[in-house]
């Protein structure tokens, strides 16, 4: 079975590959000469990801699925939330990112923090969600090189090593994206494969 994974971010295409079983082929946008940004422009995470599926499957035909992640922080009132990847504007960095996080969280206990995936998967015009969460702290300082995002500030809850200090492999067996991925994949196989 083959399936586009409507991103243009690269880490999560190596991460959901990694997660995936061979017997699905996981496309990216390159392979099938999508070269547009898709729109994020949705009020939750489920909107934008289905906003991006759909127009992968409306405009090159092909089944496929795309995700959104926010990183929901307590005293923060659940921001950034579905503003993640730009919580610092629109041109920001993740390290930007990051900075206003620790920043707005300076001398504040309450660190407690989730991460959430939403799927949308739509095959043959059907669309079905899939969901994984991750709950946690934010520690105070940056620790670890592997991962992306605010993976150097995310300490999963039972750990004592945030998602940038352990390898793909374990962080994929507790990770949001990995529960939502599980969930997708036992979807496929039960309906499809």
């Amino acid at each position: 079975m083959k399936l586009v994974f409507a991103t243009n971010n690269l880490n999560k295409l190596s991460e959901i590959q990694s997660l995936v079983p061979k017997e699905i082929e996981i496309l990216s946008l390159k392979d099938i000469d999508c070269n547009e940004e898709l729109a994020e422009t949705a009020a939750t995470l489920e909107g934008n990801a289905l906003q991006k599926a759909s127009y992968v499957f409306e405009n090159y035909g092909y089944n496929c699925f795309a995700d959104d992640t926010g990183l929901e922080i307590d005293a923060l009132n659940g921001a950034p939330g579905v503003h993640s990847a730009r919580y610092a504007g629109e041109e920001c960095r993740a390290e930007d990112n990051i900075n206003l996080v620790l920043q707005k969280l300076k001398g504040q206990s309450n660190r407690i923090a989730e991460f959430r995936t939403v799927i949308a998967l739509i095959i043959d015009g059907k669309e079905t969600f899939f969901e994984g969460n991750c709950k946690g702290d934010i520690t105070e300082f940056r620790s670890g090189l592997e991962g992306f995002g605010y993976d150097p500030i995310f300490l999963p809850n039972g750990f004592d090593k945030t998602f940038a200090e352990m390898k793909q492999n374990e962080k994929g067996a507790i990770s949001h994206r990995a529960k939502a991925v599980e969930k997708l994949v036992e979807f496929l196989y039960y309906h499809q494969i």
